[in-house]
């Protein structure tokens, strides 16, 4: 262990001024440093002398305070960690076979601790092959390729949160396989196919066995060339594209005899039930533009689950679907005003225990390191309409500071 210490203390004292030396292998895009080295860009990384180990640390935090208003209750405010996160990646062997881990430590991230159940710190554990910079393939536990907006990092967001119809209708992390195509070009036609196998109960289930798999399916295509600085996974355009960049895809995900009311996410449901989710995304930047929309819906053919020893009590599945809407510009001086507007219409099946929705979002961010450093200010009107023709608003105002490598 005091080898290891020692040896970091020397790397990080020294690494600034080792000799950058760069391996292309063969039919792959990673570029490895051939010794130890520090790196802010990618983290804080290590190179084994002979190339055959690589790992990288990185952390980030998200610290915000928000005040609320919603309708008929007294005004609150909250301060919170909302978002604290250890990774770990790199490659062991060879550089063909790489790995993720990512550990959340957070009260919301991990969620209520109860007895009998899992403590929900993993949240990446997978494996990456990639034979070649076209193909990869994944077993493990991380992100199904869903929406566009829950693919990105929460650290890579214009706003403090995602939308009302990401929280309503994503898909998320699960255990399985994964196989990506990924055929990008700067200057010319684009696209990526992404696959998934898993086990449909997200992140971390053990609670029974499986009878049912998630299969999901996304087409990703970009018209006139692939993003500067892999712009697709940032919301934004802080790298300011230098000619017009589109984004068009589409995901169907069915997850078979889901045990949880959001497939991967949610309560735990009465009855197993086999839901359909469509994603529908575009995004276009140019020049400190950038305009994104998003169509997410579910359904299933009975979303309502009674209890079998209580016929008072049932749960449900949220079906209906959501439009958003997100138009943003950035400054030279890297200041970015956005704004956000979300439709939310559910099922009729479910209408008397939630209401449709439309949300109103004004945000300011000042980018001190592109999104790994950057203060975040919003505010937000929730306009809530019920079964019962009652209408209700809430709105808040927030201020976030994301920070990490």
């Amino acid at each position: 262990m005091k080898k290891i210490i020692t040896f970091l203390v020397f790397t990080i004292c020294f690494g600034a001024v080792a000799q950058d030396i760069k391996i292309n292998t063969k039919d792959n895009d990673l570029k490895l440093a051939a010794i130890p080295y520090y790196n802010y860009g990618k983290g804080l990384g290590i190179t084994s002398p002979d190339s055959l180990f690589q790992f990288n640390i990185r952390f980030r935090m998200q610290n915000r305070v928000t005040f609320m208003q919603n309708e008929g209750e007294d005004a609150s405010y909250a301060g919170e960690v909302k978002r604290m996160r250890l990774r770990f990646d790199g490659f062991v062997g060879n550089p063909h076979f790489l790995y993720v881990v990512q550990l959340s430590f957070a009260a919301g991230d991990v969620g209520e601790v109860k007895e009998g159940e899992n403590v929900n710190i993993i949240r990446d554990a997978a494996i990456f092959y990639r034979p070649n910079k076209n193909w990869s393939f994944v077993f493990g536990q991380t992100k199904l390729p869903g929406n566009r907006q829950r693919i990105n990092s929460s650290g890579a967001l214009q706003l403090t949160d995602r939308s009302i119809n990401n929280a309503k209708f994503t898909i998320d992390r699960d255990f399985g396989f994964q196989a990506y195509y990924l055929n990008e070009n700067q200057d010319r036609f684009s696209y990526n196919v992404k696959s998934a196998i898993s086990n449909g109960e997200g992140r971390n289930w053990t609670k029974s066995a499986d009878d049912g798999v998630a299969l999901t399916g996304k087409l990703e295509l970009m018209p006139f060339g692939s993003f500067k600085k892999d712009g697709t996974n940032f919301e934004g355009d802080i790298a300011r594209e230098e000619t017009p960049k589109l984004l068009v895809s589409g995901a169907f995900s069915q997850n078979n005899l889901s045990k949880r009311t959001q497939g991967q996410l949610g309560n735990d449901l009465f009855a197993p039930k086999t839901t359909k989710a469509v994603f529908l995304d575009a995004m276009l930047k140019y020049n400190g533009w950038s305009l994104m929309s998003s169509y997410m819906s579910r359904a299933t053919k009975d979303p309502i689950a009674i209890n079998p020893d209580d016929i008072t009590e049932f749960n449900y599945v949220p079906v209906g679907s959501g439009m958003d809407y997100q138009m943003s510009y950035a400054f030279p001086t890297h200041y970015e005003i956005i704004g956000r507007f979300s439709t939310q219409n559910m099922h009729n099946d479910i209408k008397a225990f939630t209401p449709d929705s439309k949300q109103y979002s004004i945000g300011v961010t000042k980018y001190l390191w592109e999104h790994a450093f950057k203060l975040q200010g919003e505010v937000t009107l929730s306009d809530l309409n019920y079964f019962d023709g009652s209408n209700k608003q809430n709105w808040y105002v927030r201020f976030q500071v994301e920070i990490g490598i």
